[in-house]
């Protein structure tokens, strides 16, 4: 079995040296979102939340809304700058999206966070565009992987056409009117031909995924990565034998949901019983996702503006700050 469906991907290392980060516990944080509204209710926010995650409108306000604030501050300071390049240049103002870049693991909660981002942003009044991209679509299709021997290496860098990725944030970056991305469907467990996600001119673009912050090896002084595209850059973090138990949750909950489609690359996982189940987790967090979390995630943390620091109740404890 492939391991992107297990591709967990944090951990907190007791010894990391955090002295470039300010460190907020949650109380420290949630007094930064200052009158920044709660926009969000119940119903919607039911919607954004991911399998097994526990967010709640509380957690919304205490953590979610300081850091949607402190972005917004950052995408008016980055629009600042631009005109103010644009005068010097004596051109006419450049349009250029605002690039978030949003990594950790799937089952750390990283796509909850996307969406609940992507929903906060849009509901500032300067930047109603905000697109969520997810690097899945940027998997090498199956069947390349099969032909190159990758498909227990889906995941891991080599699985990813960075190439293209990078084409895709330049064009973004330059303001491009129009953009497309692939697009993944984890059901088929492989890229959708003949579908594109489209961009029209947006004004913030979160793009999140495992590899987003990870600079591979370098081709020289030249070598550029994803997250050079990237205005702001944020983690989500937690133990890593929580986020193995999250896992193994997910393997349960995905059984009586995408699991049992007809269509599921992996349906044959439906007919198993509970400890067959959990031993099949197991074993791919075991052989798959610790290897790629240890050799390719979880080095990229440090990269990171800004890591959400998770307990194993799924809970945000700390947030820790980049000093600039």
């Amino acid at each position: 079995m492939s391991g992107h469906v297990g591709s967990l991907a944090c951990a907190v290392v007791s010894d990391a040296d955090w002295s470039g980060y300010r460190s907020f516990d949650r109380d420290d944080w949630s007094q930064l979102r200052a009158s920044t509204p709660l926009v969000l209710e119940a119903h919607e926010l039911d919607a954004l939340r991911g399998l097994n995650d526990k967010l709640d409108l509380n957690e919304v306000s205490e953590v979610y809304l300081p850091l949607s604030r402190l972005l917004n501050l950052r995408v008016a300071a980055t629009q600042s700058l631009q005109q103010t390049t644009d005068m010097f240049l004596g051109r006419p103002r450049q349009r250029s999206a605002f690039i978030i870049g949003l990594g950790g693991s799937v089952a750390v909660g990283k796509s909850t966070t996307a969406r609940v981002l992507q929903a906060l942003l849009a509901r500032w009044p300067d930047h109603p565009n905000v697109e969520l991209v997810t690097t899945d679509g940027f998997l090498r299709p199956n069947a390349v992987l099969e032909e190159r021997g990758l498909m227990e290496r889906k995941g891991f860098p080599e699985s990813y056409d960075v190439r293209r990725l990078m084409r895709f944030l330049e064009e973004v970056k330059r303001g491009d009117p129009e953009v497309r991305a692939p697009v993944y469907s984890h059901v088929v467990y492989d890229i959708v031909e003949g579908e594109e996600q489209l961009l029209a001119e947006p004004d913030i673009v979160i793009v999140e995924g495992l590899n987003v912050l990870q600079t591979g090896v370098s081709a020289g002084a030249d070598a550029r990565f994803v997250s050079d595209w990237f205005d702001f850059s944020i983690y989500v973090d937690a133990e890593e034998a929580d986020i193995e138990q999250w896992y193994v949750d997910r393997f349960f909950a995905l059984r009586e949901t995408a699991f049992s489609d007809e269509h599921s690359f992996f349906r044959h996982f439906a007919a198993l019983d509970d400890e067959q189940l959990a031993a099949t987790a197991r074993q791919v967090w075991a052989s798959i996702n610790r290897p790629n979390l240890r050799e390719n995630i979880l080095p990229s943390r440090m990269r990171a503006d800004l890591v959400l620091e998770k307990a194993a109740d799924h809970a945000v404890r700390r947030v820790r700050l980049r000093l600039k």
